[in-house]
């Protein structure tokens, strides 16, 4: 099967096959850069260190996720108006 068709058949799917699809591929793409692997593991453990001395505070999931979505909102208003 050839690129082309493969794509006339996945556009066949339901949006929810599709993205699943999509998520695969492009993950596929991604090469563990490991320079980048570590810096997280670095800035996870600063930041859990600071959580635990007291030095931040924890926000709740339900106040991040709806600051994420304003901000998000924001943007795509910005976007949509330029």
């Amino acid at each position: 099967m050839s690129a082309d068709e493969l794509l006339v058949e996945a556009l066949r799917l339901s949006r929810a096959q599709r993205a699943r699809v999509a998520e695969e591929l492009l993950s596929s793409l991604e090469e563990a850069d490991e320079a980048v692997v570590d810096a997280w593991a670095d800035e996870l453990v600063r930041r859990s260190r600071d959580v635990a001395a007291g030095r931040v505070a924890a926000v709740p999931w339900s106040t991040a996720r709806a600051e994420i979505l304003r901000e998000l909102g924001r943007r795509r208003a910005s976007r949509a108006a330029s």
